[in-house]
């Protein structure tokens, strides 16, 4: 958890031993304006650079980053709580991040549009200073979501990190000087969202905010972005469902689906947490789920063998807690006691699709396991929520998987596996999910603006 000393402060606690790991000053609004100044002249500069030479310098960034994937990743453990393994994967995404936005930069292009009496030619140019507001779950692969591809599109970078996750954006900073990234161009300014935050929405000299988090701070600084017509990318909540219908393969599909809502302790909008199974088959899936969910191994983050690791802070655990009530019944995993916010992992069965833990994102490690009777119905409950972020089928039908996938009101799909995040494909969600796009191969476009311009050719 990380809580303010005072106002200019925060603090940063280690999520498996609620030990101090670092205390860091908080950015004020003055050192917004000051930091959009300096980013606003360093950009120039920037996009005017050759794009053999920003493609030579981000791939740089990247080599330099995959010399400090073993730091980065335990970084990441100490201030998140992460298991070794995911963070040493989150490290090594984001310098793939960098590669893959660095070879955009010379193929980012205009078009030329068939006029009478012309030439007609598109221009894509940079914004100028985009904002990243980072979130706690995933600080450093979402945070390159932003940085990367802005960054290759010719814009500088101003990024502001969760109040309880700084420490790998600063250090991503630092690693970005090194790498030859021209000063002021990617700054970091930690800090809290109601001051920081929000004097980066609000800033008149930012000209793009792209945030991920919570549907309610999401609305939030859509507002404040309409007010200035200033272009927003949004990547919010999710209740994603998991449906397994009776031809799947259902010994694969229930081994797949703890792991599915338990990864980074279920702290992932992507996380499968409704998991819809055909009535048919439904005994015999949660007994076949029953021990993969009871086997799962929740401990120390630094264990190799360690699985899920513990909730953020003291504050999520609550929420977990109060989403789970005694009268539920549930099949539970085990976790540590002591120190911690620790909670094992949770299987709610035989509850109402419409009770709080099935309808609402928990965020934590409990997913709900729901009956359908057919396809129609199975659809009927996917869709029966707010959110349309991800989602995931399990059926050896491939008429009925490209039937449900269409059907299904979600931006990211996948049909006998769990994949959400692929950093070459596109990201994002439907309904209160979010707005936009990131990721794939449009990514380095929605940080450009389209000029277009005619040139006469007649005398």
């Amino acid at each position: 958890m990380s809580e303010a000393l005072d106002p200019s402060h925060l603090r940063v606690l280690n999520p498996a031993t609620e030990e101090l790991v670092a205390t860091v000053p908080a950015a004020t609004r003055d050192d917004v304006g000051r930091a959009v100044a300096r980013a606003t002249t360093a950009q120039r500069g920037w996009a005017a650079a050759a794009p053999a030479d920003r493609a030579r310098i981000l791939r740089r960034f990247a080599a330099v980053v995959d010399g400090h994937l073993e730091e980065l990743a335990r970084l990441e453990v100490r201030e998140a709580g992460h298991t070794l393994g995911n963070a040493r994967w989150e490290a090594g995404n984001v310098r793939d991040l960098l590669d893959f936005a660095a070879g955009g930069v010379e193929r980012l292009s205009g078009r030329q549009i068939p006029v009478a009496g012309g030439i007609d030619v598109t221009f894509l140019e940079p914004l100028g200073v985009i904002g990243v507001i980072a979130p706690w779950n995933f600080p450093m692969p979402i945070a390159a979501w932003g940085l990367a591809p802005a960054l290759a599109a010719g814009n500088a970078v101003i990024l502001k990190p969760a109040e309880t996750t700084p420490l790998t954006a600063l250090r991503l900073a630092e690693l970005a000087l090194e790498a030859g990234i021209p000063e002021h161009l990617f700054q970091v300014l930690p800090g809290h969202g109601a001051v920081t935050g929000d004097a980066l929405v609000e800033h008149p000299g930012i000209a793009k905010i792209v945030f991920t988090g919570s549907t309610r701070t999401g609305k939030q600084i859509m507002s404040k972005c309409a007010d200035r017509v200033k272009r927003v990318t949004l990547e919010l909540g999710g209740k994603s469902p998991n449906i397994v219908f009776a031809d799947a393969d259902l010994e694969t599909a229930a081994a797949a689906a703890p792991m599915a809502y338990l990864d980074n302790t279920g702290q992932d909008c992507c996380a499968r947490t409704r998991i819809l199974v055909q009535r048919s088959v439904y005994d015999r899936f949660l007994d076949l789920v029953t021990p993969a969910l009871t086997s799962v191994v929740v401990g120390d983050p630094l264990d190799e063998k360690t699985q899920m690791g513990p909730l953020i802070s003291a504050a999520q655990l609550e929420r977990v807690r109060a989403y789970v009530t005694d009268d539920l019944k549930a099949v539970r995993g085990t976790a540590p006691e002591g120190p911690g916010f620790w909670y094992p992992p949770t299987l709610v069965t035989d509850v109402d699709p419409t009770a709080p833990v099935a309808a609402e994102e928990v965020f934590g490690p409990v997913a709900v396991l729901l009956p359908f009777e057919d396809e129609e119905d199975a659809v009927r409950l996917a869709n029966a929520t707010e959110y349309g972020l991800s989602g995931s089928l399990w059926t050896r039908d491939v008429g009925r998987a490209l039937r449900v996938s269409r059907a299904v009101q979600a931006g990211n799909l996948s049909v006998n596996s769990h994949s959400s995040v692929r950093y070459w494909t596109p990201f994002g969600g439907y309904k209160q999910s979010g707005l936009g796009r990131e990721l794939g191969p449009d990514a380095l476009t929605a940080f450009t603006e389209t000029k277009n311009v005619f040139i006469s050719t007649e005398a």
